[in-house]
C-alpha cells in the first residue's frame, strides 16, 4: 500500500534541519511534501505550520513535521487547529510517549535546540508507534470543544 506524502515545513530557523530531515527521509523511502520555505529569508512560521496543518486535518496525511528555532512556535500554532494533537520532540522517549498516549499527528522540531540524529531519532518512533487507545481515549475527548467531533 502506498502511503501518503509527509508534509513538512519550517521557517528560516528551521530550513538546514529541515532539510536534513526530508533528505534522510526520502533516503529512507518516504514520500515527502515540502511545504517550504525554500529560502534564508525571514519568513512567519504560522504560515507554514497552517499549510501543513491543513493536509493532515484533511486526513490528505496522517502525520506532518514542523521545524523552527525552537519548536514552539510551530507548536503553538499547529494546536490552533482543532484536528491536531502537536508536539515538540527531543528525544525518540518524548516521541514513543506522545504518539501512545496523546495520539499526537505532528512532530515539531527546534533546529537551535536539537541535532540532526536526534531529530531522526525521535521522528523514526514517532512514525512507528501506534496509539494505545483505552484509558487515553477519555482524555484526549476532555481537548475537543464541547459538541465537537474527535479527530481520527
Amino acid at each position: 500500500m502506498e502511503h501518503p506524502p509527509l508534509p513538512i515545513a519550517s521557517d528560516h530557523a528551521g530550513l538546514a534541519l529541515k532539510l536534513a530531515i526530508r533528505a534522510a527521509l526520502e533516503a529512507e523511502g518516504h514520500a515527502i511534501q515540502d511545504l517550504g520555505t525554500h529560502g534564508p529569508e525571514s519568513v512567519d512560521y504560522p504560515d507554514y505550520a497552517h499549510s501543513v496543518c491543513e493536509l493532515v486535518a484533511s486526513g490528505k496525511s496522517p502525520f506532518g513535521i514542523l521545524v523552527c528555532g525552537s519548536g514552539i512556535g510551530m507548536a503553538i500554532a499547529a494546536n490552533r487547529h482543532p484536528a491536531i494533537r502537536a508536539a515538540v520532540l527531543h528525544d525518540s522517549t518524548e516521541a514513543r510517549l506522545t504518539r501512545a498516549h496523546n495520539n499526537a499527528n505532528v512532530a515539531c522540531f527546534g533546529a537551535r535546540t536539537i541535532g540532526v540524529e536526534t531529530a531522526l531519532d525521535a521522528l523514526r518512533a514517532f512514525l512507528a508507534t501506534p496509539y494505545e487507545g483505552g484509558r487515553h481515549d477519555r482524555r484526549l475527548a476532555k481537548l475537543n470543544p464541547p459538541g465537537a467531533q474527535p479527530p481520527a
